[in-house]
């Protein structure tokens, strides 16, 4: 265990840099957060033209967004790693690099195995940047501003996914899905060359060894419980071999990471950094943000486009509204600085509970400004959340440990997104296929009701298109109760932030903090 210096020293950064210095690094930083951000849901944007292009089935086309979710997830906990072995500067740049080749490549491929054998590429290249980013950034500013400067570069780890897919979408509409990859290469180049030029130099850490077995246990458990959530529902989850090998290799895979962890002198991550208390609770915390920061936008769309009526590019610009909130609720968070960080944990939370009971009101005939509103409200609950979040996470660390604790950090969050997303998509088609099931039981010759004029109003079954209209209906009236469903996930979990907020250590910015390793 460490201890910190109080006052001025404890508050100094790791890097000294110029006030010029540090406007370029939050500049680039954002930057590569950007581009990765939005590339994780572009492809989102382009799977139907996809399907069409490539010749592939619905289940074959997923692979493109499956791969590249369990790359990043592999890939993620190796930043720390990474930046020991390589430094923090030239782990970004590289990193940067190959990402701008990856993706150009996805834009070139001519097959769905090449298209998915990039994506790979992208999604690995692509997950250090965030957390060694962030790492950069808390480094490089004292403590007493982390707060100001995390909602400046929020912003960019916010407007990526927010932006990125109604970008895609628009371009490859006119120009086609190519270009929705290759609108991103001229900004991974300026990230590439931004990074070498701006980020401060680092010291390499002599003698930094890869745990291969911590390191290939842990990819390999996290890359079989991410398919296993990714394709559960596709495959009726434990009625597929498939699923049930992935579920057991992905517990075996986490079991032996543990003991090894708690066993070994250098383990790949030191799981004594969990006796943190806020750290501890950080990840939790972190978690259930992850579960909440995609839900709608993977989620609404869906809704909006295949039981609502409502064409590609006006969900595009609704759900883009996301991002705007996003930016109001960094600039609130500045002055929020001030207020105890459970505040404005609470306050978050208690934002996305909100429009998580409103859309529970929601139905088929929802007009676009009460779309718009309630996702500017959820943008804003995340800024609000996002920096009191990131900074009692890591107020008690010491900063040496802080790649490594901020890899955990994201692949954590990563993880709740595709957690949460798994369950409500089953929660969905269970009760679509539940609710439609009993509604069209009453719809029968023996059912006298429907003789009279008044039940069925237009509505008729004496012919076959009569019966495929009504049919139609029924099942839009059972995917809205599946979505309301949902939405009280929804709610239940941004609920369970508050009780957990309260857990939270206060820091303390002029005296000796404890810092554990």
């Amino acid at each position: 265990m460490a201890v910190a210096t109080a006052g001025a020293d404890y508050d100094a950064p790791v890097h000294n840099l110029t006030m010029l210095q540090r406007a370029l690094l939050v500049v680039v930083l954002m930057l590569s957060t950007t581009i990765y951000s939005a590339s994780v849901l572009i492809s989102s944007a382009l799977l139907p033209q996809l399907q069409g292009a490539l010749s592939a089935t619905q289940d074959e086309v997923s692979w493109v967004m499956t791969f590249n979710i369990v790359a990043t997830a592999v890939a993620t906990p190796a930043a720390g790693w990474l930046a020991d072995r390589f430094g923090q500067r030239s782990t970004m740049t590289w990193c940067a690099g190959v990402f701008a080749i990856s993706t150009f490549m996805c834009g070139a491929s001519n097959t769905l195995e090449e298209l998915i054998f990039w994506r790979i590429v992208q999604g690995a290249a692509g997950a250090p940047l965030v957390p060694l980013g962030q790492t950069i950034l808390l480094d490089s500013f004292p403590r007493s501003q982390h707060g100001t400067i995390l909602s400046v570069y929020g912003m960019g780890n916010m407007i990526g996914p927010s932006l990125g897919p109604m970008l895609a979408g628009q371009i490859a509409e006119s120009l086609g899905w190519r270009w929705g990859f290759w609108m991103v290469v001229p900004l991974a180049i300026a990230s590439f060359v931004g990074n070498w030029a701006v980020l401060p130099k680092d010291n390499k850490v002599q003698g930094a060894k890869l745990d291969w077995l911590g390191f290939l246990s842990l990819s390999a458990g996290i890359a079989a419980a991410q398919l296993v959530f990714s394709r559960g529902q596709r495959l009726d989850w434990f009625d597929s071999y498939e699923i049930i090998i992935a579920t057991l290799v992905a517990g075996l895979a986490l079991y032996i990471f543990c003991v090894h962890s708690l066993t070994s002198e250098r383990p790949f991550v030191r799981l004594k950094l969990l006796t943190d208390r806020n750290y501890s609770l950080g990840l939790i915390l972190v978690m259930l943000f992850g579960m909440l920061n995609f839900a709608t936008v993977v989620l609404l769309p869906p809704l909006l486009q295949q039981h609502a009526g409502y064409p590609d590019s006006a969900i595009g610009d609704m759900v883009g509204f996301r991002g705007i909130g996003s930016g109001i609720g960094f600039l609130l968070a500045m002055p929020m600085a001030r207020l105890d960080p459970r505040v404005s944990l609470g306050i978050g939370a208690c934002l996305q509970a909100f429009t998580g009971l409103w859309m529970m009101g929601f139905d088929l005939n929802v007009d676009k400004q009460t779309i718009i509103i309630s996702n500017v409200i959820q943008g804003i609950s995340i800024g609000v959340s996002w920096v009191p979040l990131t900074v009692i996470t890591f107020w008690t660390l010491n900063p040496q440990y802080r790649a490594e604790a901020m890899s955990m950090f994201h692949l954590l969050r990563n993880f709740g997104s595709s957690l949460f997303i798994s369950i409500a998509v089953a929660e969905i088609v269970r009760t679509q296929t539940v609710n439609y099931a009993r509604m069209t039981e009453h719809i029968t010759v023996y059912n006298r009701v429907l003789d009279l004029p008044w039940a069925m109003g237009g509505w008729t079954v004496d012919t076959a298109p009569g019966l495929a209209k009504l049919s139609n209906e029924i099942n839009r009236q059972a995917a809205l109760i599946g979505y309301e469903n949902a939405w009280v996930l929804y709610t239940i979990v941004a609920l369970s932030f508050l009780p957990l907020c309260l857990l939270v250590r206060l820091p303390k910015a002029a005296t000796g903090v404890r810092a554990k390793p």
